[in-house]
């Protein structure tokens, strides 16, 4: 029968290290707790994980960093990696009247654009709560503090479209040593400068805590080669033809083979990941930036960075939600805001931090079959942000006319206003 023991309160290099002896000592890890005390895991660490290139040693010990201060860009360039874990501040359930805002370009005309999203965003929270007030009247039965955070949801559901991407946020990362290098090495070259200042401060942290893990030498032609790399794609820049397409390479002959397994699948059920030999399905897309900070966590896949631009346009869904008199005063807004950016003297990356999180994005992803079905079916929800919930049920069209056999749980009740919405928090018992 299998011994279990479980060591909670080491660091993460005495982890690292009791798990990396048993890969050359047949003994238990009590006696291995013992060598840890008795020898210390920096020189360990040093030895086996940094002088000798044993990376794997590394995966074994994890760290949680909690960075704040951060805008919403310098946010998803550290969450645009496969491995990221963590949470983030979410423009759905939180004020953000009260974050500070990044300004690069630091002139009056670049302040007057972020202030003048601000104050949009600011001056109409009440007129739309009220105005969701009379749209969804509460229900008989409905609990009302309930429906008062549901109605405070939605309303920020829409504004949130007006909010500069410049503005700050707050984000967790919860990494092993390994991946906390090589993400950060890519990091120090990226074409925001902010993103490589923290990049920089998060670098100086590890290394202080944990000295002998974060040690790399320099090598002058890795460097470059991250260079080239991340500064020339970074971000995927919108295309001419930014129309929704899908492909896949996945055979139907191959995925009618398994068909006892697709078509038995419960709902809230994944397909079992080797079927993600069978190939990948890849979309191309136009969503609000907004939106697309969703669907971007989701990382067993390939999910490319876009550049926020004013190309192509702001996204319908929040104007639709607004009352006549605000939706035409909105309008005006953008087509000033739009002329206004565009008068910036700075880089298309740089540029970003003044256009609002509603304009349009061109998006690619590319999953394996299983995190395709996954993705599609979580995000045609209610719960989910209505821009994002069409796109996710359009992917799902688009996957039944190639595949017509293979089930799919989509949720496309047209209905998307939900008070459920109001149980969606964290609170104090």
């Amino acid at each position: 029968m299998a011994n279990i023991f479980l060591y909670d309160e080491f660091n993460p290099e005495d982890t690292a290290m009791m798990q990396a002896l048993y890969s050359r000592s047949a003994k238990s890890v009590v006696e291995h707790v013992e060598k840890v005390k008795q020898s210390g895991s920096g020189k360990f660490m040093e030895t086996f994980y940094v002088g000798y290139g044993h990376a794997s040693i590394a995966d074994c010990g994890s760290t949680t960093l909690f960075i704040e201060g951060i805008s919403i860009l310098g946010d998803k360039a550290i969450q645009d990696w496969q491995l990221y874990s963590g949470q983030e501040t979410s423009t759905r359930y939180i004020d953000m009247s009260k974050q500070a805002i990044i300004n690069p370009i630091g002139t009056t005309e670049s302040k007057a654009i972020l202030d003048t999203w601000m104050n949009f965003y600011i001056s109409n929270q009440e007129k739309i709560q009220d105005f969701l007030m009379k749209k969804y009247p509460r229900q008989e039965g409905e609990d009302e503090s309930m429906y008062i955070k549901a109605i405070k949801a939605r309303g920020f559901d829409i504004m949130r479209g007006f909010l500069p991407a410049g503005i700050t946020t707050q984000l967790s990362w919860h990494t092993n040593l390994r991946q906390a290098w090589d993400k950060i090495a890519l990091l120090l070259h990226h074409p925001l400068p902010e993103v490589k200042e923290t990049a920089e401060k998060i670098l100086a942290e590890l290394q202080k805590k944990y000295t002998h893990s974060f040690s790399h030498p320099s090598y002058e032609e890795q460097e470059a080669y991250r260079e080239l790399t991340v500064k020339k794609y970074s971000y995927l820049n919108p295309e001419d033809d930014s129309a929704f397409r899908f492909k896949t390479n996945v055979k139907a002959e191959e995925l009618e083979k398994y068909r006892d397994i697709t078509d038995s699948r419960p709902t809230k059920t994944g397909l079992p990941t080797f079927l993600g030999e069978l190939g990948s399905f890849d979309f191309d897309f136009v969503l609000d930036y907004g939106s697309f900070r969703d669907i971007q966590r989701h990382r067993n896949g390939v999910c490319r960075m876009p550049l926020l631009t004013t190309k192509l346009g702001f996204s319908n869904w929040y104007l639709e939600q607004l009352p006549d008199d605000l939706r035409l005063e909105a309008i005006d807004l953008i087509k000033e805001q739009t002329s206004a950016i565009a008068k910036l003297e700075t880089s298309p990356e740089i540029r970003q931090y003044y256009i609002a999180i509603g304009f349009n994005i061109f998006g690619r992803v590319s999953y394996p079959l299983p995190a395709a079905l996954y993705v599609i079916e979580l995000r045609s929800g209610k719960a989910v942000h209505p821009s994002l919930r069409k796109l996710a049920i359009a992917m799902s069209k688009a996957v039944s006319e190639k595949f017509p056999n293979l089930k799919m749980h989509i949720d496309t009740n047209p209905d998307d206003w939900d008070v459920r919405r109001g149980l969606q928090d964290i609170t104090i018992k």
